[in-house]
């Protein structure tokens, strides 16, 4: 038996229902979910072989593959293994008593760091309505997207991004649901990434397993195992369990059949990214020039 540490931002469902099914035991594999406080914390971590792959948003993977100018300052040979998930509702949210567009001018925007991830979804709501985050609120990085839910319902920011059941949970405390990510276009939030160097034969069962719940629930079976992994894992009530298993299935929103990131739903990364980051101004040249970032040699399909 194989144990891979896997840095995750929330509990992963898709992990939590391969183990409860017996898939991650017959590729004889064991996971251990190492929660990340950040983007880059979660990086450094990878690349120092802390972890031996990440569920994480590919924009991140974009920033410290191509970008010089991220957080850790530096790029290495990181790779999307995968596609999770569209988003699982990922939204902007406005604290308890902020119901308004207007009244976000002069407070604080959380985001996990300014340069990277739902950052730049958060910048692109926002200016949908007219909102220039850094002018008319305040950028301010609390990390990790449950970090952040909880910052949100405490008042100790005015708006922010949340998904993956802490939005679920934020609407229960109270905060509002200003717009979605889907109206941004194509969308991948979320995907399997690793380094390079790291033990291939093991990554090759994990993306394999992860391939196959995935698209199992995508296609809404499984439903009763779902819903007790969610409960477990994200601590939600009888309601919101529902809602975000039915999510799970959501053409959308929800879980990647197959795990290919699209060629649209790449652009809008590429759009968002380099819209709201000077720094990733040739960040199209730099795909073209470099075709390694798509590592899909473990997904069905692929070629032997």
């Amino acid at each position: 038996m194989r144990t891979l540490r896997i840095g995750t931002f929330s509990p992963s469902v898709v992990l939590g229902v391969a183990a409860a099914t017996g898939a991650l035991d017959a590729a004889g594999l064991a996971i251990t979910q190492v929660p990340a406080r950040s983007s880059p914390e979660q990086f450094a971590a990878l690349l120092a072989g802390e972890l031996d792959a990440a569920i994480t948003s590919p924009d991140n993977v974009l920033a410290y593959r191509f970008v010089a100018d991220n957080p850790l300052r530096s790029t290495a040979d990181l790779r999307i293994l995968a596609a999770v998930d569209r988003g699982l509702g990922l939204s902007l949210f406005t604290a308890p008593g902020v119901k308004d567009v207007d009244s976000l001018r002069g407070g604080v925007l959380a985001v996990d760091v300014p340069t990277s991830g739902f950052a730049f979804v958060a910048y692109e709501l926002l200016a949908r309505q007219g909102v220039k985050a850094g002018i008319d609120c305040e950028i301010t990085a609390l990390g990790s997207t449950p970090r952040r839910a909880e910052a949100l319902a405490e008042g100790r920011c005015a708006v922010t991004v949340l998904n993956a059941g802490n939005d679920l949970r934020a609407e229960g405390a109270g905060c509002h649901r200003l717009s979605r990510a889907r109206e941004l276009g194509p969308y991948v939030a979320t995907v399997l990434a690793s380094a390079g160097g790291h033990e291939e034969e093991s990554l090759a069962a994990l993306t394999r397993v992860i391939v196959d719940t995935a698209g199992q629930l995508a296609a809404g079976r499984l439903h009763e195992l779902a819903s007790s992994v969610t409960a477990r894992l994200l601590k939600l009530g009888d309601d919101d369990v529902r809602r975000y298993v039915e999510l799970l299935a959501d053409p959308e929103e929800g879980l990647v059949a197959g795990g290919r990131v699209d060629r649209e739903s790449l652009d809008t990364l590429v759009t968002l990214r380099t819209r709201h980051h000077a720094g990733s101004a040739d960040l199209a040249g730099a795909l073209l020039r470099d075709t390694g970032l798509l590592d899909e040699r473990f997904l069905p399909g692929a070629a032997p």
